[in-house]
C-alpha cells in the first residue's frame, strides 16, 4: 500500500529508543524525512544511524529535554527550518514509576504530569501554526493503554496521561478545518528497554507471564507499532481523527 509519506517531514519525540525509535524508523522506511530527539547524546547518535540506514530521506537528530518547553518548541522550529516544512508530529514521553496509587505523594503526581503530559502539550502547540499553514498534517500522541483501563500498579501513569484526551479533542476542532488529523496511540506491553529495566534479570520470565494472558499470546513488536503510526499518518487515514487506538494485544478487551 502506498501511504503517501515519501518526502513528508515527520518529527518524532523521545525517539532514541523503544517505541519512539521504532516509529521514526517506520517513517524513514516510507521515504519520509525524519527529525528525532533524545537526552542521551550517545544513544541519540546510535538512533540517528539506525533511522538513517532504513530509508532514503534525511535525518535530523537533536539533543533535547522535552520537559523544557522552550527547548521542545525550538526543536519543532528547527525541524521546520531544516526541511522547509513540517507534516507529521508524533509526541512521546518517558515512563512513570509503577506502584499502588496510594504510595505516591502529590509531588510525585506533579512530576508525572510535568514529564508525561506537558511535553505533548508544548510540542503540539509549537507545531500547530506550522501545520495550519500547510493545510495538511497529522498529529499522533503516544500514551498508554492505561488511559483506557488503569492497572493496579499504573495509576500514576493514568492520571498523567488522561489529560492527553482532553488536549487531543481540543486540537481536533482547532486543526480539523486545516486538514490536520489528531489521534492518540495507546500501546500495551511491547518489548522495549523500559521493560528490560523494569523487570531486570527476570524480564523474559515476567514477559512470558504477560503474554500468557493476552489473546494474541505474545508481547508487542515495536515494528508493528511503527506500522500503525505510519498508517494513521497516511493519505488513507485522512478521515480518521479524534480517536484513541489501542495497540495492546487485547489486554483491555471488553472494557467499556
Amino acid at each position: 500500500m502506498e501511504l503517501g509519506l515519501k518526502d513528508r517531514v515527520a518529527l518524532v519525540a523521545a525517539s532514541s529508543s523503544g517505541l519512539g525509535l521504532a516509529t521514526a524508523k517506520a517513517f524513514a522506511a516510507e521515504g519520509a524525512h525524519v527529525s528525532i530527539c533524545g537526552r542521551d547524546q550517545l544513544r541519540l547518535a546510535r538512533a540517528h544511524a539506525e533511522v538513517n540506514a532504513v530509508g532514503p530521506g534525511d535525518v535530523l537528530s537533536v539533543a533535547v529535554d522535552i520537559r523544557d518547553e522552550n527547548a521542545a518548541a525550538a526543536w519543532v522550529q528547527q525541524t521546520a527550518e531544516t526541511f522547509g516544512e513540517l507534516d507529521v508530529v508524533v509526541t512521546n514521553s518517558g515512563g512513570v514509576p509503577f506502584g499502588p496509587i496510594d504510595s505516591f505523594t502529590v509531588a510525585d503526581y506533579r512530576e508525572a504530569i510535568d514529564a508525561n503530559l506537558l511535553p505533548h502539550v508544548a510540542i503540539t502547540l509549537a507545531a500547530t501554526p506550522l501545520l495550519k499553514s500547510r493545510g495538511w498534517g497529522r498529529m499522533l500522541m503516544i500514551a498508554s493503554e492505561s488511559i483506557r483501563q488503569p492497572h493496579p500498579e499504573s495509576g500514576l501513569s493514568s492520571v498523567a496521561r488522561l489529560g492527553l484526551l482532553g488536549h487531543m479533542k481540543g486540537l481536533v476542532h482547532a486543526l480539523g478545518p486545516n486538514g490536520v488529523t489528531v489521534n492518540v496511540l495507546a500501546p500495551g506491553f511491547h518489548r522495549t528497554p523500559i521493560l528490560d529495566e523494569q523487570f531486570g534479570a527476570a524480564v523474559d520470565e515476567e514477559l512470558a507471564k504477560v503474554a500468557d494472558r493476552l489473546p494474541l499470546g505474545r508481547i508487542g513488536d515495536c515494528a508493528d507499532f511503527g506500522a500503525l503510526a505510519t498508517f494513521l499518518a497516511s493519505e488513507q487515514a485522512a478521515y480518521v481523527t479524534g480517536t484513541v487506538f489501542l495497540a495492546d494485544g487485547g489486554n483491555t478487551r471488553g472494557i467499556g
